[in-house]
């Protein structure tokens, strides 16, 4: 393998065919490619004959992992560049590092912010590879330009939030610390925003679920309505990443404005001496938000509350990796090329296609479709709004299918008397049933509908009918065959058409226009007051007395995915609120360890 002399970056989606679906890459790596290969630097960015490139240098890392038994996660060069490789379902996510600024797990949790976004912009269509790759990497070479740049913007953005919010560093939603403010706005999207947006015949069957508001990344006021589900802490932070995306961030408080100089004078008034108590995941239950040894953090909505614990916990008691961790803060990744990409500005009243996890009664569903609206109040104050969309029941009958036959299949390979057999028993004709009448259902006048009808015929026809094989291991491929036709719906109706119907079935401009009216007007007096407060959530002065010597803390707690901290540096030229130096760099370090 010919593997570069330069230092490098790089992450890449692969096909088992080697074909490559997505990339990012920073400047030395694409000027280590055009070394290696004498390509110009004007046709370095131009598709596909960089794709060509890519796919000669992995094809073999690529090959190897499809064929091997076995496979390896990780391997050094000699030249101590680190390639990191996770199989996730049919797709092979590697990401590179060579200037040795990033270890081994450090990589791999790049690889799975990269999945947690790919997920969370096609949902179940990620279980497909073959319909991944049509989401990913369209025939159209300028619109497969504009959806890696989008995706590689997301990455950038997540990069640099990692590198100076704090909340992003360690992995956690940290909320405005001003109660009577808080508590203020979430009884206004409590009783006036959502309720009026519901009721509101402009919404044409979208029914706001979420509604909440960011200052910069720090979450000001959440609120959700009593039908709505969880929202994960992961999920959140992923729609802080689009938000902040759509709307950057770009505030620097060494050149004050009037209106700040005068918020953060207002700030100085309105500080008060607390103290904090950090609390375990164990005792959060039990710890009171009140007293005088305790910091107040106020309360979510009772959901978005709930949500938050349970979503985590879930993760914890499955033994599953969170898909948001510790990670380097230190890595810049595609800095560089930030103001390189092109992106069109967003259309404020079209609304972005999410895929979030969904908690029902009767269980978890991963990937449902939901409407993101992002409404910009001032630079640097946005209002959130997710919605759920009409046909999302859909989404949620495709996914028990696609369980139903992911157990069938890993019966079928272990035989009747496997373990799956016995944990997971299914009735089939049951499922034969509610498949007959889902079928039914959908509009049949398009050929996805037409292929799952003949693949479902054909699977009938093979385990039920007395000429079929029966249920044994000759309808391995017919179970793949049907989560494809299924995804295929699931794309075809939360995907495809998606594009045509948002723009009847969403929320009317004028309804999000009175929406973004109705927050400025109660917030229009504490504008100047929260941008400044995002810099200065607060304060070491009061825990300096009980703690001497205190340099910074960080609190995390678990159970809810939120933090608190205090900024370390903010005189600086800089947007980090942890600043530079060697103090700095003792706490990012301090956070990476496990």
């Amino acid at each position: 393998l010919a593997f570069f002399p330069l230092k490098m970056k790089c992450l890449l989606i692969a096909s088992e065919s080697a074909e490559v679906l997505f990339h990012w890459s920073d400047r030395e790596y694409r000027q280590s490619i055009q070394e290696k290969y004498g390509v110009s630097s004007n046709s370095l960015f131009q598709l596909p004959a960089f794709e060509d490139i890519l796919s000669t240098l992995f094809a073999p890392i690529i090959i190897s992992c499809s064929t091997l038994e076995d496979s390896y996660t990780s391997f050094t060069t000699e030249n101590n560049h680190i390639y990191v490789l996770h199989q996730f379902d049919e797709c092979l996510y590697i990401a590179v590092n060579g200037d040795g600024e990033e270890k081994e797990d450090d990589l791999r949790r790049k690889l799975y912010v990269l999945k947690k976004m790919v997920e969370v912009m096609f949902g179940m269509v990620t279980l497909s590879g073959n319909l991944l790759r049509k989401e990913l990497r369209p025939q159209d070479t300028e619109q497969r330009a504009r959806l890696w740049k989008y995706l590689q913007s997301l990455l950038d953005t997540y990069s640099l939030l990692r590198e100076n919010d704090q909340s992003f560093l360690v992995e956690a939603v940290e909320r405005l610390i001003h109660p009577q403010l808080c508590e203020l706005c979430i009884e206004f999207l409590e009783r006036r925003l959502v309720q009026q947006l519901n009721s509101s015949v402009e919404r044409a069957g979208e029914e706001v679920l979420h509604a909440f508001v960011l200052v910069h990344t720090k979450l000001l006021a959440f609120y959700s309505s009593r039908n709505a589900s969880i929202l994960t802490p992961s999920d959140l932070l992923a729609l802080i990443v689009m938000a902040q995306n759509m709307y950057p961030s770009n505030v620097d408080l060494d050149d004050m404005s009037p209106e700040v100089s005068n918020g953060l004078r207002l700030l100085k008034q309105l500080l008060v001496s607390v103290t904090i108590s950090c609390f375990s995941v164990k005792d959060a239950d039990s710890t009171s938000g009140s007293g005088p040894e305790t910091f107040y953090t106020p309360e979510p909505s009772p959901s978005s509350r709930s949500s938050s614990s349970s979503g985590l916990l879930e993760k914890a008691g499955r033994g599953e990796t969170p898909v948001f961790e510790f990670v380097d803060p230190e890595i810049q990744m595609a800095e560089d090329s930030l103001h390189t990409l092109e992106i069109n500005p967003p259309d404020p009243a079209s609304p972005r296609r999410v895929f979030l996890e969904v908690l029902h009664k009767d269980g978890l569903y991963p990937m449902m479709p939901h409407s993101m609206y992002c409404l910009s109040l001032w630079p640097g104050i946005t209002l959130v709004l997710l919605t759920k969309i009409s046909s999302s029941a859909l989404a949620i009958s495709v996914y028990k299918y696609l369980e139903d036959f992911d157990k069938l299949e890993k019966r079928l390979h272990e035989g009747h008397g496997g373990p799956a057999s016995a944990r997971s028993p299914l009735n089939m004709q049951d499922i034969r049933s509610k498949m007959d009448k889902f079928i039914k259902s959908l509009e049949p006048h398009d050929l996805q509908y037409a292929q799952l009808q003949n693949v479902w015929a054909e699977f009938k026809s093979r385990a039920f009918s007395r000429a079929g094989s029966g249920f044994n291991k000759d309808l391995i491929p017919w179970c793949k065959n049907m989560k494809t036709q299924l995804c295929g719906i699931y794309r075809q109706c939360f995907l495809t058409d998606s594009l045509s119907a948002d723009v009847t079935h969403r929320l009317s401009a004028g309804l999000q226009e009175r929406a973004q009216a109705m927050v400025r007007e109660k917030l229009v007096d504490w504008k100047d007051f929260l941008l400044v407060k995002s810099k200065r959530n607060i304060t070491m002065v009061s825990y300096l007395e009980d703690f001497p010597g205190l340099v910074h803390f960080i609190c995390v707690d678990r159970a809810t995915g939120q933090m608190i901290a205090p900024s370390l540096s903010i005189a600086e030229r800089t947007t980090s609120e942890l600043g530079k130096g060697p103090v700095a760099n003792y706490i990012k370090n301090k956070v990476r360890q496990p």
